[in-house]
């Protein structure tokens, strides 16, 4: 178990904190079991796909630990305290179905159309303004921690700089035209 803890300061807990700053979406297609570790770096993705045919499981009880990797922030957060105890205590697998339906994940594909469904959506952000949507990231991620004087403050900072960044401009002028 120490060998985990130092795992997740080395390597693990880095690569998390560095997915999450990511001043532009993240983008998760999961295709089969996204099982302990996987499963969580899946939930810190911005927006989750996953094919029918997945499973999502925080199998870490079945071997004496404890969720890791964002697990005991991300899912009483996007699941609600009772499933993420469900999840964490009990580990046992959830569909792709109920993922969605709990709040885990955006959307579920047949498996067949999950890869083509997923390169399609980020094609998609890839063309939108990367700037806001890096900006909504950073306000989205904020609000779990204020309360709605500070939320207001950040969205009008924010705000500020998105309405000063070229995307704007051309948004605008292509709304206009």
């Amino acid at each position: 178990a120490a060998k985990a803890g130092e795992a997740l300061l080395k390597h693990y807990n880095p690569l998390l904190k560095r997915l999450r700053a990511l001043p532009i979406p993240v983008v998760a297609a999961v295709n089969g079991v996204a099982a302990g570790a996987g499963c969580n770096f899946a939930l810190a993705a911005d927006i989750v796909l996953a094919a029918r045919s997945a499973t999502f499981v925080e199998a870490f009880a079945r071997i004496g630990l404890i969720p890791d990797v964002g697990g005991t922030f991300f899912l009483p957060r996007l699941a609600g305290m009772a499933r993420a105890r469900g999840m964490a205590m009990l580990a046992e697998a959830i569909t792709a179905e109920q993922a969605e339906q709990w709040g885990l994940i955006w959307k579920v594909y047949d498996d067949d159309k999950l890869m083509g469904e997923a390169h399609a959506m980020c094609e998609r952000l890839a063309k939108a303004p990367t700037y806001a949507l890096g900006l909504t990231k950073r306000a989205l991620d904020a609000s779990v921690g204020n309360d709605l004087d500070a939320q207001l403050m950040l969205e009008y900072e924010l705000q500020k700089l998105a309405g000063s960044s070229p995307d704007y401009a051309e948004g605008v002028k292509a709304f206009l035209e």
